[in-house]
């Protein structure tokens, strides 16, 4: 569906050159829901506005459907865009239009016959639930409703792909699972790719299928959402899912060793990822072998719609014992790491 391949862009001014991308490549297949996620600076809205050409970048390509969109003309390119749909932050809706105006105005510019495009705005009010609100104005929104409008108004010349940036970022917690949910919906019903930038991880975990971590203007890891939360191979990322879901363990407990241990003490972390979640290996590993597992931390979650629980584990005991508990928790498909030893 959409293909980046080192992408590169920088900024000049008078004094100096902006480093904004470096050399970026990534992948999002068609129907996904691909998420980007990096902190304010790193480089994400200049991804995402150069994936629409609103930036142009300074070297590299973008394939959107096996169309270079990098290579087209300006004429070629107003209408390639207009199978993308754009999702703002700060809803950029025309304030002396109303409801109904606003989502229908891209299908005026795109030269749709009126009573067509009139049956098209009503229809999309109706999937995201404004139907009843099509004569009232922006500023009698709430910053929900907006977004919603925003929504429709993206969808208006039904798009191949989605680009969200920063969606739900000025949003309530409640309002920002409300227009997630949406956007499930959509990507469900339509089978519509949607690339959805943000810097909170709660986003990722509710929405996203894979995800691309992004810092300093780099792409720094990338792959499936449950997969980087039970096993993030980035600094970067574990500061963002420590956001969420803490993993990290106090120095305390990494430097005091527990005088009862009768030969080993052992500090592990432990991902219960889908059926897995719900069983009781943990019981059954402390039956099964001569340990003891003191809990210091646990936590489960929904990734989307799989669980997730993170476990920190105090094991106690013989060595071969404790050997063979990890292997065992393994041999369940759980994830295991060690964290430390004494």
């Amino acid at each position: 569906m959409i293909e980046v391949k080192h992408l590169t862009k920088i900024y000049k001014t008078p004094s100096q050159e902006i480093l904004a991308l470096d050399d970026v490549s990534l992948q999002v297949e068609d129907g996904e829901i691909f998420g980007i996620i990096g902190l304010s600076g790193a480089g994400k809205s200049t991804l995402i506005r150069c994936i629409n050409m609103l930036e142009k970048p300074t070297s590299g390509q973008v394939i959107i459907n096996g169309v270079e969109i990098t290579a087209l003309e300006p004429h070629e390119l107003r209408t390639a865009r207009q199978k993308i749909g754009m999702i703002f932050q700060h809803f950029n809706l025309l304030s002396s239009r109303n409801v109904f105006d606003n989502v229908m105005f891209p299908l005026e510019i795109a030269g749709v016959p009126k009573k067509e495009a009139a049956e098209r705005v009503m229809e999309l009010l109706e999937l995201v639930g404004l139907a009843d609100k099509a004569n009232a104005y922006p500023a009698q929104l709430s910053g929900g409703q907006k977004q919603r409008v925003g929504i429709a108004r993206a969808l208006a010349n039904s798009p191949e792909l989605l680009l969200s940036d920063e969606a739900t970022s000025a949003l309530d917690p409640q309002t920002t699972r409300s227009i997630l949910g949406l956007l499930k919906d959509i990507n469900k019903r339509f089978n519509l790719t949607i690339l959805l930038i943000t810097h909170d991880m709660n986003v990722i975990k509710e929405t996203c299928d894979r995800v691309a971590v992004i810092a300093e203007s780099r792409i720094v890891e990338v792959g499936r959402v449950i997969d980087i939360f039970s096993n993030p191979q980035t600094s970067t990322s574990r500061s963002f899912i420590n956001t969420v879901m803490k993993r990290d363990i106090p120095e305390e407990l990494l430097e005091q060793p527990d005088s009862a241990a009768p030969s080993e003490r052992r500090l592990v972390s432990v991902s219960f990822i889908g059926k897995s979640a719900g069983q009781p290996l943990i019981s059954s590993m402390i039956k099964k072998y001569d340990v003891d597992a003191n809990i210091l931390y646990g936590n489960i979650d929904r990734i989307k719609d799989t669980p997730f629980g993170y476990l920190t584990l105090e094991l106690t005991g013989p060595t071969d014992q404790i050997d063979e508990a990890l292997l065992y928790l393994k041999s369940h498909g759980l994830e295991v790491e060690v964290i430390n030893h004494v």
